[in-house]
């Protein structure tokens, strides 16, 4: 049987207020290490925040390209075998056959921090040749409903409500509708799990819909918005360069700093009302 591992982990600190020191409980965001297998063999190993492991692999191997669709994945599963199993931090995946992992298409065929992921300008190139189509053109977004989502997003970040270290993505319709909402100590591996999930759901390409992301909008987050065909991707703080350069040539609208009743608009302003 698999373990279930918590996401939140109690102990004892020391709180100074005023003078003042004393013995509370404190919760902190649970980091624990994910192995990844395909096909009986490794593939990767990154650190999360344990919870929807499975569609935080099955994101993975879709916005790294190892897959396109859910239905080439045969099996899914927590462990390969009685250990792994036991110690809820290994996924084994099996592909349907005739499916190999591509030597072009490693994922995280390293050893990943929460905070790290894939970057470097060859990887646009990369992008590129995998023949991906630009989002969607026809896709429009008031801005007044944009600027509802942050908090609606925090409304819904229960564990982050407990711990204050855990990030967040969430996927909303054109009306500003939550559909999806993952937490996890890496960015990447939270917009990954809202993509696996919303894989799984058969939703992919993600046509009229914004991804929104808690933190910066890096490199990593708008490659794969762009991979599951999100037409606006959105951060509650600032984009890097490399991330702006991405988004304006693969065609997808980019805001960051949206807080309140601002934002801006990195690439691609066409998609949202200017009323």
């Amino acid at each position: 049987m698999s373990r279930v591992k918590p996401a939140i982990f109690v102990t004892q600190v020391t709180a100074w207020e005023n003078g003042a020191a004393r013995r509370v409980d404190d919760c902190l965001a649970a980091e624990e290490p994910l192995e990844i297998s395909v096909n009986g063999q490794p593939f990767g190993l990154t650190l999360r925040t344990p919870g929807n492991d499975l569609d935080l692999v099955a994101g993975l191997l879709f916005s790294e390209g190892v897959i396109s669709g859910y239905g080439q994945i045969a099996s899914i599963e927590m462990g390969a075998d009685e250990e792994r199993r036991a110690s809820g931090n290994h996924v084994s995946v099996e592909l349907t056959r005739g499916m190999a992992v591509a030597s072009t298409a490693t994922g995280r065929k390293f050893t990943a921090g929460s905070a790290c992921g894939i970057c470097g300008k060859a990887a646009i190139d990369d992008l590129k040749q995998r023949g991906l189509s630009r989002p969607d053109r026809g896709s429009r977004f008031e801005a007044d409903i944009l600027c509802t989502l942050p908090e609606k997003l925090r409304q819904a970040q229960t564990n982050f409500s407990r711990t204050g270290g855990l990030h967040a993505a969430a996927l909303f319709d054109a009306r500003g509708n939550l559909l999806i909402l993952h937490e996890d100590i890496g960015r990447h591996n939270a917009v990954d799990k809202v993509i696996g999930s919303a894989l799984k759901s058969k939703k992919i390409p993600l046509t009229g819909h914004i991804l929104l992301a808690s933190g910066r909008g890096g490199f990593e987050i708008v490659q794969k918005a762009i991979v599951a065909g999100v037409p606006l991707l959105a951060s509650v703080s600032a984009p890097s360069s490399l991330a702006v350069q991405l988004a304006r040539e693969m065609g997808i609208t980019l805001v960051g700093f949206l807080r309140g009743r601002r934002f801006v608009i990195y690439a691609n302003d066409e998609r949202l009302s200017r009323r």
